[in-house]
């Protein structure tokens, strides 16, 4: 069973797609770690986000070994990763690297911004969770804060809101929602109130259509 989970940032998909992965005994993966980890590259390397050649590279030799590297995890680190991720070439050395994690058994959780619609079209569920811009901006305020790590939660908002528009109007894989996607709003839902929704509609579209 493939399931893909979409939607902003700090909108919760990606607690629900690791706890959902749990609850069936499927691999997950963060799709945004490993553009994350692309943009670490290239600010590491003291190279131009938009360098399509050194980006092209980075994705390339892409190391899973480092995503669970908390420094993958600033504030900086995500809005590059946002900047890196509208480069074509680059998107297409990950999306082969992601189709292949989903591919392999038992079957996996995705969790992205392009999951339903680009990478895993033919997904078994699709959810595409949102939430308030506000209250994702208080999350990444709070993750912030629990890393140690000084947080504005005005110039969060700011950089999400333009996140948003970036994200929605790129050329290549746009934010939205598959046509055959669930709306999952997890504005005021706790994290088991929405692990719970994600289930009900795993569990409805598996009842409708009988497959696994």
């Amino acid at each position: 069973m493939i399931i893909a989970i979409d939607g902003p940032a700090a909108s919760g998909k990606g607690t629900l797609a690791k706890r959902l992965a749990a609850h069936y005994g499927l691999r997950h993966l963060d799709t945004g770690v490993i553009y994350r980890a692309v943009a670490y590259a290239l600010i590491s390397a003291g190279a131009d986000l938009k360098d399509e050649a050194a980006a092209v590279k980075a994705a390339q030799e892409l190391d899973p070994e480092i995503f669970d590297d908390p420094a993958l995890k600033s504030h900086q680190v995500g809005s590059a990763a946002s900047v890196v991720s509208a480069i074509p070439r680059m998107r297409e050395v990950l999306v082969e690297f992601q189709r292949q994690f989903a591919a392999a058994p038992p079957g996996a959780v995705l969790d992205g911004r392009d999951i339903g619609t680009v990478i895993c079209p033919n997904a078994d569920v699709k959810i595409f969770v949102v939430a308030d811009p506000r209250v994702r901006a208080r999350r990444r305020t709070l993750e912030a804060q629990s890393r140690g790590e000084e947080a504005d939660e005005a110039t969060i908002l700011a950089d999400i809101l333009a996140r948003d528009e970036r994200d929605q109007n790129r050329a290549v894989a746009p934010l939205r929602p598959a046509k055959d996607a669930y709306l999952l709003d997890n504005s005021d839902l706790d994290i088991e109130g929405g692990v719970r929704a994600a289930i009900d509609i795993v569990e409805a579209v598996r009842a409708g259509r009988q497959r696994v």
